[in-house]
């Protein structure tokens, strides 16, 4: 007997080796996923290389057509083959992953009561992929962390009933930022602005301090500005960074963005740009660290010409590409603010960079655009449009969900229409 317990205590060892063998393998270094709301670096830049530097008449390849997205301007998170995104059907939202080879659906779960608006209704958010969890924002405030293999609930918050805050005149649009342990939301409200929640349990870790601005619809962006590491938020009322630690206010820049703030800022080093439609225009200030855990923000300068309304603005070399109100799309100096072209050669829109091209998408009548981000003018390489529209009523919105392009393809949205296009520079239907 006593035999026979040595053995088996020996063994069990062994036993355990399978869980060590099937651990996650690291990641690909060859793949360029985009795991959350602007990419990997939350600027809307991708690494990526080897794409298409021009497009043939026709435009991409399309690889596939997913039409159960449902409604909602949702964009998608693509990490390895897996797609994640956001719909509504008549009742409730819902969170959804696709095959990206195939374009079918792996699962779908509900997430919250449907948000309903004269503007389109549905989720905004982009959702958040780390690790094996995977985090969304519903339009309602309801925020959700769920297994990415099959889509079970893990814990949920109502930014709402839990965090006190309140439901923005056309939704909670925010897309959830996973930094470390954490995942950082903006409930808005006196119990502050922006909560940190551990990102195992839901749980808060900390409420930002000094800085209790209502949440409007922009999403958080991380940064390392003075040697102090801070997450940045634009409101309706300013922009500001608060410590990554502890969530208390470092610096505050008052500017006023009165109907709707929605544009993620752009960090370079020292400096935060911010822009926001109707009318408000955009705004440099340059952060300098004061000692003691304090920062200030001197504005660098502030005008109207680059008015961006939720296409966003991307920053490639020393140079801002973007959609204005106020001109239409735009090509600014980063440094002083000044206007270096602009043309009105494709209707109001969005777009993102990947493989020095940036692609422009038209929210009227889905063209999407191939351009080189030049200094010296609208250079164009190529334009198509969706093969269809959504049958969905969009009430007064538009084709508003962000191009992506990760690991060589091009996804398009239009409520319930998900276009996967080959933009590899060898096409290659796999």
């Amino acid at each position: 007997m006593k035999t026979r317990l040595l053995f088996l205590v020996a063994l069990l060892p062994a036993l355990a080796l399978p869980a060590v063998i099937a651990a996650p393998a690291p990641p690909d270094p060859l793949r360029f996923d985009w795991p959350q709301w602007r990419g990997p670096d939350r600027n809307d830049v991708s690494r990526e290389s080897g794409l298409l530097k021009e497009w043939p008449s026709e435009g991409p390849k399309l690889l596939w057509t997913y039409n159960e997205a449902g409604a909602g301007f949702s964009g998608p998170a693509i990490v390895g083959d897996r797609l994640f995104s956001m719909g509504a059907d008549a009742q409730q939202e819902y969170v959804f992953c696709l095959d990206v080879k195939k374009g079918t659906k792996n699962w779908s779960v509900g997430v919250g009561e449907r948000l309903q608006n004269g503007w389109g209704d549905g989720p905004r958010c982009t959702p958040a992929v780390d690790g094996d969890r995977v985090y969304v924002l519903a339009g309602r405030g309801n925020l959700v962390c769920l297994q990415v293999a099959d889509g079970k609930t893990v814990w949920e918050k109502s930014l709402v009933k839990d965090l006190g805050g309140n439901v923005p005149g056309w939704g909670y649009c925010e897309s959830p930022l996973v930094d470390g342990d954490k995942v950082l939301i903006t409930p808005g409200g006196g119990k502050g602005t922006i909560a940190a929640l551990d990102k195992k349990t839901g749980e808060v870790i900390w409420r930002s301090k000094g800085f209790t601005d209502g949440a409007q619809y922009s999403s958080l962006v991380f940064a390392n500005i003075g040697g102090i590491k801070q997450y940045v938020q634009m409101t309706g009322q300013s922009v500001a960074g608060v410590a990554a630690d502890d969530g208390r206010l470092l610096w505050r820049h008052e500017c006023k963005n009165p109907t709707a703030a929605i544009p993620t800022p752009i960090i370079e080093k020292d400096r935060v740009f911010s822009t926001s439609g109707y009318g408000a225009g955009c705004r440099l200030v340059e952060v300098s660290n004061e000692g003691n855990g304090k920062e200030s923000a001197k504005e660098v300068y502030a005008n109207k010409d680059m008015s961006n309304h939720h296409g966003g603005v991307v920053k490639v070399g020393e140079y801002l590409y973007g959609h204005s109100e106020n001109g239409g799309w735009m090509c600014l100096n980063f440094a002083d603010g000044k206007v270096v072209w602009q043309e009105r050669k494709l209707g109001k829109g969005c777009l993102t960079c990947a493989g020095d091209r940036l692609y422009l998408y038209s929210e009227d009548n889905g063209t999407c655009v191939l351009i080189e981000p030049s200094k010296d003018g609208w250079m164009e390489h190529g334009r198509f449009k969706i093969p269809e529209q959504t049958k969905l009523p969009r009430k007064s919105g538009h084709i508003w969900t962000h191009p992506v392009v990760a690991n060589g393809r091009l996804y398009l949205r239009d409520q319930e229409l998900i276009f996967a296009f080959d933009v590899k520079a060898k096409a290659s239907a796999q």
